[in-house]
């Protein structure tokens, strides 16, 4: 497992990104095209996922990101935590659920 910082990221294009955040954070705003997956369901949501894609994993501020990303490397999917989560995102942001 790899991690950057929300700068680099933001400048990547065509990129999976996982939002772990619960609902009621995402309701405040996300990031455009991020998939919500609150680390509270994540378990029950992991199976939804593809092997064959790297995904970015955002949270608030990089904790809980950082755990999601530890699950699941150890199960096999390519993921890269996002450091600074949500907090250092400076973005146009998506109010759709």
């Amino acid at each position: 497992m790899r991690s950057i910082i929300m700068q680099e990221m933001m400048h990547l294009k065509d990129i999976s990104i996982l939002d772990v955040r619960e609902i009621d954070e995402v309701m405040t705003g996300k990031i455009p095209g991020a998939q919500n997956m609150p680390l509270s369901s994540f378990q029950v949501l992991i199976p939804t996922l593809s092997r064959d894609k790297t995904y970015h994993v955002v949270c608030q501020s990089g904790s809980r990101s950082l755990m999601a990303c530890q699950i699941l490397t150890q199960m096999g999917y390519n993921v890269v935590n996002v450091l600074g989560g949500m907090g250092a995102y400076k973005g146009v942001l998506d109010y759709e659920m």
